[in-house]
């Protein structure tokens, strides 16, 4: 896999994407630090889809879970964890008249100096 600089990647963006569309993959790098990984996109051939638009093979929805949990980007889940936290923590009940979550962050923004 080669490493690019986002300067080098921002100034030769076609060259290196002409690679990717090779089949290379290439790690971004912000000074010297891995920020980014470019890889080919892969299309999936008509018809391996579901009715519902999921892709029709979970081998490869388990493949792309198991590279996520290598980078350390998702983790397992405690599933009996779960159910038990959400058997034990009733739904909060707010006092009527309490505004939204939606309408609190619009009323942030708006207040936000920035």
């Amino acid at each position: 896999m080669q490493s690019v600089n986002i300067a080098d990647l921002k100034n030769n963006l076609s060259r290196y994407l002409a690679r990717v569309r090779e089949g290379a993959e290439l790690t971004v790098l912000d000074r010297d630090t891995p920020v980014a990984r470019i890889v080919p996109f892969a299309t999936r051939a008509a018809g391996r889809r579901g009715a519902a638009g999921r892709a029709a093979e979970p081998s490869e929805s388990k493949q792309r879970l198991a590279e996520l949990q290598r980078l350390g980007i998702v983790g397992t889940g405690d599933p009996d964890g779960l159910a038990d936290l959400a058997r034990t923590h009733a739904p909060v009940k707010l006092p009527k008249g309490t505004p939204s979550a939606v309408d609190l962050l619009i009323q942030m923004r708006r207040e936000s100096k920035r």
